[in-house]
This record gives structure tokens, C-alpha cells and sequence, in this order.
């Protein structure tokens, strides 16, 4: 059984997966978005959230406590100032992961594990793209009603226009044609 064994071990030592998952958070920070293995992302998403979180309150402390974990002090001055900055709103979530196709060396399930407030491709600054619409095909739909207006009581009231009009005559192009003939 398996029970409380949350962590996943990826095959290496203690001291390697430290090592490991400090550069690969780094990098993270750094760039924004990193390619991995799926199940290196998922152990990364575990690591770098708890420091994203830290992130927020900039005391001594937390700084501090970034860094024994980052173990690069320009990686922690750039996620105190400008990614603290982002996600200061967010209440968690702060990194989102994309399956990728398999790696073709050794059919390795890939993943891209990127900062959620740094995608541009489905940020808040990029528009919707416009939905395009479907018909259905289970019955017509019935035409809208024209919207009626209440006249204002101050508003003059205009006649109402006669309701069918009559139609005009032939036109006056067959009635000379008709004359010359003659």
C-alpha cells in the first residue's frame, strides 16, 4: 500500500531530486515556461507553488526562506519583484501544465509547465476569438417580434401611416410604346 507516499521520487536520490527541482524552478522563474516530462512537471507544480505563494509577502523571512530552496539569489529577486507583482490577486494556481507528444527517443509522456499569468496565448490581454455559430437542425426558429416603444407623454404623437398602400401602375414605358403603335 501506498498510503501518505505523496511524493514521487522520479528515480533519483534525495540530494539529486533537490538539486533538481531547485534548478529546475529557477528556470521556471527565469523563463516563464520550461519543457519536461509530464511527471517532472507534476513534482515541479508541487515545489513551486508553496515558493510563488511566499512570494507575495516580501519580508526577510520569506525571501530567506525562497532562497534556501532556489539557491539563487537573482532567480529570488526577480519572483519578489515582478512575478509577486502578477499574481498578487490569484489565490493559488499559479502554474499550468500542457501535455505535449511523446519524446521520440524514448516515447517519454512531454509536458510544458508554464506561469499562468505570463501565457500569452491565453491571457487576458489576447481577445476571445469570435465563436462561430451553428444552426440547429431540430425545428425553424420563430422570427423576433419587433420591439415595441411606449411613446413618452411628453412626445408629440405622430398619425399612424395607412397600413397598405396602394400599388402604383404599369409603368408609363408600355403606355408609349402602346400609343406609337397605333
Amino acid at each position: 500500500m501506498r498510503h501518505g507516499k505523496k511524493l514521487n521520487h522520479l528515480g533519483r536520490t534525495n540530494s539529486h531530486r533537490k538539486a533538481m527541482m531547485s534548478n529546475m524552478a529557477s528556470s521556471l522563474i527565469l523563463h516563464k515556461r520550461i519543457t519536461t516530462t509530464l511527471a517532472k512537471a507534476k513534482a515541479l507544480r508541487g515545489y513551486v507553488e508553496p515558493l510563488l505563494t511566499k512570494s507575495k509577502n516580501d519580508t526577510t523571512h520569506s525571501r530567506r526562506t525562497v532562497f534556501s530552496y532556489l539557491q539563487d539569489k537573482d532567480t529570488t529577486n526577480i519572483l519578489f519583484r515582478e512575478i509577486a507583482v502578477k499574481i498578487a490577486n490569484r489565490p493559488g494556481g499559479y502554474t499550468r501544465i500542457v501535455k505535449l507528444e511523446n519524446r521520440l527517443g524514448d516515447n517519454a509522456e512531454m509536458a510544458i509547465i508554464e506561469l499562468v499569468d505570463y501565457n500569452t496565448v491565453y491571457g487576458k490581454d489576447v481577445e476571445a476569438k469570435a465563436e462561430k455559430k451553428t444552426t440547429r437542425r431540430r425545428g425553424a426558429s420563430k422570427a423576433k417580434a419587433p420591439i415595441e416603444v411606449a411613446p413618452v407623454a411628453d412626445a408629440p404623437v405622430a398619425e399612424a401611416a395607412p397600413a397598405v398602400e396602394e400599388a402604383p401602375e404599369a409603368p408609363a414605358a408600355n403606355e408609349e410604346n402602346a400609343e406609337k403603335g397605333e
